[in-house]
């Protein structure tokens, strides 16, 4: 077990019928506690980071620090570049181990989407990695209000068996009402076009960004529809945040306290999904 590519998981998932949540992290004391519930669950596990880490200092430091981390894992534990908005984020991923990419063309007109990530999908099936993209789009919750009952940026099924066919593409990324961050309005999925999407694309993994907030029902409605992987970090953060200011508020509170809290909560919340996603027991 130890580092896996997500291909085979989620070809597994979606033929079975269950999901596998995406934790995003950017430290190590979230690291720490989605690991420990990847372990604690048996549970296949995917953890990604987004490409601006390149940037800050020590980023391609912690991302390597990743993948030295799974390699020790006793379960599955798949390393991946979320949004990655470019090429040469991706092949940057690669290189330093990462088992999976996704590139993130959904703002971009189909055509160059396209043509990018059938260029991604070359470079990493030649090196035995597994690629994600997007088509559709998925907004910002502070938005949501506006775009959710607009309907604006949803996938459109003819799109999705045009990109799949065109670029090869593993897993793909599908906009059905989700939104990234926290809601502003009361999030609200489209099963129908989620279903007639994944009639049309029976094989391929499909992937819901902007997890957080959604209820337990309706993830296990989206992963009994079709959807197979599940990105999540906003509750996770908001959980760990609150976590620390409880301990923060308290009269003797200490820097090493704020730092177990920071790592319970990641790793509280991640069983949560893990349990209500169905992937506890699946390692």
């Amino acid at each position: 077990m130890g580092l896996e590519s997500f291909v085979g998981l989620l070809q597994r998932a979606n033929r079975e019928g269950w999901g596998i949540p995406l934790f995003d992290i950017f430290e190590r004391e979230g690291t720490d506690g989605i690991f420990a519930a990847a372990e604690a669950k048996r549970a296949p596990t995917i953890v990604g980071t987004g490409g601006h880490i390149f940037d800050r200092p020590g980023g391609p430091e912690f991302m390597g620090y990743l993948v030295a981390r799974a390699r020790s894992a006793t379960v599955p534990i798949t390393v991946y570049l979320d949004h990655g908005d470019s090429f040469e984020r991706c092949i940057q991923a690669l290189r330093l181990g990462f088992t999976d990419v996704m590139f993130d063309g959904s703002r971009l007109p189909i055509d160059e989407n396209i043509a990018i990530t059938k260029k991604v999908v070359q470079a990493a099936h030649a090196v035995g990695a597994g690629v994600e993209a997007e088509i559709g789009h998925v907004g910002q919750g502070s938005q949501y209000e506006s775009f959710g009952s607009q309907r604006e940026g949803f996938t459109k099924p003819d799109d999705a068996e045009r990109f799949v066919a065109e670029t090869g593409v593993d897993i793909l990324a599908v906009a059905i009402g989700t939104a990234h961050g926290p809601y502003r309005g009361e999030p609200k999925l489209d099963y129908e076009l989620l279903a007639e999407i994944h009639r049309r694309l029976p094989e391929i993994p499909l992937v819901m960004h902007g997890g957080s907030g959604l209820s337990d029902e309706q993830f296990r409605t989206a992963i009994r529809t079709g959807i197979s992987k599940v990105n999540i970090f906003t509750d996770l953060a908001q959980s760990a945040t609150a976590a620390v200011q409880e301990i923060a508020a308290r009269e003797h509170a200490n820097i090493m306290a704020m730092s177990n809290a920071f790592r319970d909560a990641f790793q509280s919340r991640s069983e949560h999904y893990l349990d209500v996603f169905g992937t506890s027991g699946r390692a």
